[in-house]
């Protein structure tokens, strides 16, 4: 399952796994169905959940839903929007950038009578309502309450471009979560463009399209952007045994707010 599940990630396009996905991998996980593994954002459960990751070494066990599809990060910030926020009653204006399925799909049935509030928008995924660049995000000024952008300024050129363009289309009062992966043993964030074959951007930065591995100033680089950012170790706050049974790793939860 492992071996399969990296030869898709690695080697078949990301629109097209982003279709198959869907149906694929709940047919993978009818022979995980059992107990000792729930799923906060669709309630499934199961005896474990599937594996995930680009590399052999970079894999992870019980991370991905076969129900919802799911990983730990979605998990986590799905239990912190239910404890934390009013967003799926008071309705805000959301730009959902790079949506992942599974809370997709409890957006969409929550903005069901307002769907122009809820933005979907992406690059290339055929998902999403919006086909674009984050580094140009081609909405007015102001014009959103909340932004979800989630393992995605990795990716980008210039990643700073891309922060200031979402603090751009944030009014003023508005919040969101900006998520990546920050390595907490790193002071400074790593990134070399001169580094463009895939085998070699795989083994320095865990994928073959990612461009950085960010530090522990990722923080001051939202911060540069104008966002006020609060730094929320929310796993943390679950027992042993919870972490286990939602299957959640160690990732700060990165709040930021534009005053």
């Amino acid at each position: 399952m492992k071996r399969l599940i990296k030869f898709a990630l690695n080697h078949i396009p990301r629109p097209v796994v982003q279709r198959m996905a869907g149906w694929a991998v709940p047919i993978m996980g009818l022979v995980y169905k059992g107990h000792g593994r729930e799923c906060p954002v669709c309630g499934s459960r199961y005896r474990k959940f599937l594996p995930y990751g680009y590399t052999d070494a970079g894999s992870r066990e019980n991370a991905l839903c076969p129900s919802c599809l799911s990983l730990e990060r979605h998990r986590m910030l799905w239990m912190w929007l239910e404890r934390n926020t009013d967003i799926m009653t008071s309705l805000p204006v959301v730009l959902h950038v790079a949506p992942e399925v599974c809370l997709m799909r409890k957006f969409r049935r929550a903005y069901k009578g307002c769907p122009e509030r809820y933005i979907t928008a992406d690059l290339e995924s055929p998902l999403a309502d919006l086909q674009m660049d984050i580094q140009a995000i081609p909405l007015a000024d102001q014009s959103v309450d909340v932004i979800f952008c989630n393992h995605i300024l990795e990716h980008v050129e210039d990643d700073r471009l891309a922060m200031r363009e979402m603090w751009r289309v944030m009014r003023s009062g508005g919040w969101g979560v900006l998520l990546s992966p920050v390595d907490l043993s790193l002071a400074k964030t790593f990134e070399d463009d001169t580094i463009t074959d895939p085998e070699e951007r795989t083994r320095i930065f865990g994928q073959y399209d990612h461009r950085r591995n960010y530090g522990l100033d990722y923080a001051d680089r939202l911060r540069e952007a104008g966002f006020e950012v609060e730094e929320c170790d929310y796993s943390a706050e679950f027992t042993p045994e919870e972490r286990e049974r939602y299957g959640l790793r160690r990732e700060i939860i990165y709040v930021v707010r534009k005053a």
